[in-house]
């Protein structure tokens, strides 16, 4: 019975990328940039990264937190309404993330060489949704570190910042990354063929140079695509 089932499963989510792919090709969705999901656990060191691909390659950094504290800071009716969301305890919805994702990409696109979305998406579901209704992503590069080099990195960043948070205190934190780390499985295992695994725990320059190759690929695989549709 447990075997039907996870077959069923599987089942659906082949339908679920299928239906994505096909939508992609009868809209035209398909960007001539790249986009790529930036994952990785809190203290993991992919800001870092991001800000290094941002300086290389030209790219647009887009940070879903971010996207909704500017949303807010921005007064509009869209603000006041994900701010009362917020301020009441409420999760924000998936759909209302990726009209704000959607968005921004639409906005920058002509100026943009290529997309980072940063910490997105959470679980395997939002990513299903994200290249149905935006783009496919055409990489995933994930920064795996352990949880115990993360645990350290955000425990000394919380004693170091000005403010300190509630929620900064080793309890909390190992379930932040648990939660994580079983959201994560779910998305490498099904977008396994187009994710790159780094090791987050060597120096960044070396980290660097595996995500710039990366990222070279991705740009010369565009760039030929773009030739064979002339």
């Amino acid at each position: 019975m447990l075997f039907m089932c996870h077959q069923m499963a599987m089942k659906k989510e082949a339908e679920q990328k299928l239906k994505a792919e096909e939508l992609r090709r009868a809209q035209g969705a398909a960007t001539d940039i790249p986009i790529i999901w930036i994952l990785g656990g809190p203290g993991c060191g992919k800001g870092t990264q991001c800000a290094k691909i941002v300086e290389k390659y030209g790219f647009t950094h887009l940070s879903s937190g971010d996207l909704l504290r500017n949303e807010v800071a921005s007064g509009s009716d869209k603000g006041r309404k994900l701010q009362a969301i917020m301020a009441s305890g409420g999760l924000v919805s998936n759909e209302e993330v990726l009209s704000l994702l959607n968005d921004a990409i639409v906005r920058a696109k002509g100026n943009s060489k290529g997309f980072l979305i940063d910490g997105y998406p959470r679980e395997k579901n939002q990513g299903v949704e994200f290249e149905i209704r935006v783009a496919p992503a055409d990489l995933a590069l994930y920064f795996d570190c352990s949880e115990e080099t993360m645990l350290q990195r955000i425990l000394a960043r919380a004693a170091a910042a000005a403010v300190q948070r509630a929620d900064d205190n080793e309890k909390t934190i190992r379930q932040r990354l648990k939660t994580f780390k079983q959201n994560t499985n779910d998305i490498l295992e099904l977008y396994n063929e187009k994710t790159l695994t780094i090791n987050a725990e060597r120096d960044v320059d070396d980290i660097f140079l595996e995500v710039s190759q990366a990222i070279d690929c991705v740009l010369k695989k565009k760039a030929k695509q773009a030739s064979a549709q002339c």
